[in-house]
C-alpha cells in the first residue's frame, strides 16, 4: 500500500474525459486498499462520474473563481491541504495546475506527479498551459502521459526535463460486453463535447455522403457544448437532419454503445481518444480520424479504419467500407477489439500508478 494519494482537478461536477478517467482511476485506487483523496480546485461536491464513497471529496474553493486573481489564494491552500491531511503523493490532473503546486510543495517531501491529458502539441492557447509544463518537466519528480508519442514530444519540446518521463494509458471505464454488437441496429455513434476539436463539422459532411449510398442508417451523436446550435445548424443547411439524432451528454453511455452498430472518432486532436476504448469495449468496429495524439496508439495492430485527418471525404468513404462489412468480418472485428482492449483494463492500468507511487 502507497501512502495517502491526492489527485488535484479543477472540478469533478464537469462531464468530460478527465474527469471520467480521474473518478475511475480513483475509484479502483481505493478497490486496491489505497488511500485516496481528490482536490478539486472549485466546486466539485456533485461529481458527474460515480464517486467511491471511500475517495474523500474536497475543494480549495466552494464557487468558481479567479484563478489568476486567486493565485497565491490557491497556492497556499494547496500546500496548507497537502499538510493537515498528510498527502504523500500528489497527482495534478493537469499541467497547468502545476503553477500552483510546485510553489506550494517546495520543502515538502511529497511524491509531485504532473498527470498531462492534452498532447504536448496543444495548449488551447494558454500561456499558463506552457509555464506549467516547463514547471513540471524541471520540478515534479514525474510526467505521466497518455502515450509514448507524447513521451517522445515533452523529451523533444522541453530543454530542461529533470522528472521521471513515462506513458501511463487511460483505462477503460466499461469491462467487456458480455455480447457482441450486430449491424441490425444501423447506428453510427460518435460522443464527444460538442466543441469545434471533436470535429463534429467535418463527420456531418461526410454523413452527406454517407447518405447518398447507405440512406437507411442513423448517425448518432451523443455530448453537449458550445457549437451545439451550429452543428444543428449544419445539419438542416445539408439536409440531412432527418438520419442524425442527438444525445445530450449523459452518464449512462453504456446503453448508447450497446444500441450502435459503428464508432466514429472525428477529431481534429485528442489528448489520448477514451471514447475509443469505450467502442472497444463494446466491440464497435471503429473508423477515426489518424488525428494526434491516441488513435494510432490505440488501434495499433487491429483491423479498424484510420482515416487521414480531416478528410471528410475520406471520412465517409471509410464509414462506408466498415458499413458495407459481409456479417462474419464484422463479426471478426467486433472479437478482436474486444480482446484488444483488455490491455487497457482498470486492473492494468492501476497497476502501474501503484509502482510509479512505490518509487518514492
Amino acid at each position: 500500500m502507497s501512502g495517502k494519494i491526492c489527485f488535484l482537478i479543477g472540478n469533478l461536477n464537469l462531464s468530460g474525459g478527465t474527469e471520467r478517467v480521474t473518478t475511475l482511476v480513483a475509484n479502483t485506487l481505493v478497490e486496491h486498499g489505497e488511500q485516496v483523496c481528490i482536490l478539486n480546485l472549485a466546486q466539485g461536491e456533485k461529481p458527474f462520474f460515480a464517486l467511491d464513497e471511500r475517495v474523500e471529496n474536497y475543494a480549495l474553493h466552494p464557487h468558481a473563481v479567479s484563478m489568476k486573481r486567486h493565485f497565491l489564494a490557491t497556492m497556499v491552500k494547496t500546500r496548507q491541504f497537502v499538510k493537515q491531511h498528510h498527502i504523500q503523493h500528489l497527482v495534478v490532473v493537469d499541467s497547468i495546475s502545476c503553477v500552483f503546486t510546485v510553489p506550494a510543495l517546495i520543502g515538502l517531501k511529497v511524491q509531485h506527479i504532473c498527470w498531462e491529458h492534452f498532447n504536448f502539441n496543444v495548449d488551447l492557447g494558454l500561456k499558463l498551459r506552457r509555464l506549467g509544463r516547463s514547471l513540471a518537466a524541471r520540478y515534479c519528480d514525474a510526467v505521466v502521459t497518455l502515450t509514448e508519442q507524447d513521451v517522445q514530444l515533452w523529451q523533444q519540446g522541453m530543454a530542461k526535463i529533470q522528472a521521471k518521463l513515462l506513458a501511463i494509458a487511460n483505462p477503460s471505464p466499461f469491462a467487456v460486453a458480455a455480447t457482441l454488437p450486430t449491424q441490425a441496429a444501423k447506428t453510427v455513434l460518435a460522443v464527444g463535447r460538442l466543441r469545434p476539436e471533436k470535429g463534429f463539422d467535418l463527420l456531418l459532411t461526410a454523413w452527406q455522403q454517407v447518405l447518398t449510398s447507405y440512406p437507411d442508417w442513423t448517425l448518432k451523436i451523443v455530448g453537449s457544448g458550445t457549437q451545439e446550435y451550429a452543428l444543428k445548424q449544419q445539419a438542416i443547411d445539408l439536409k440531412i437532419a432527418h438520419s442524425v439524432e442527438w444525445v445530450a451528454a449523459t452518464p449512462e453511455i453504456a446503453k448508447e454503445y450497446q444500441r450502435a452498430t459503428i464508432y466514429c472518432l472525428s477529431s481534429r486532436f485528442e489528448g489520448f481518444g477514451m471514447v475509443l476504448l469505450e467502442a472497444l469495449s463494446f466491440g464497435l468496429p471503429i473508423v477515426s480520424f489518424d488525428c494526434p495524439i491516441g488513435p494510432r496508439e490505440i488501434l495499433k495492430g487491429s483491423q479498424n479504419v484510420l482515416i487521414e485527418p480531416e478528410k471528410s471525404l475520406a471520412l465517409a468513404a471509410g464509414l462506408e467500407q466498415m458499413m458495407g462489412l459481409n456479417r462474419l468480418t464484422y463479426a471478426e472485428i467486433a472479437q478482436e477489439n474486444q480482446r484488444h482492449v483488455a490491455d487497457y483494463s482498470a486492473q492494468n492500468i492501476v497497476q502501474q500508478w501503484q509502482q510509479l507511487f512505490a518509487q518514492t
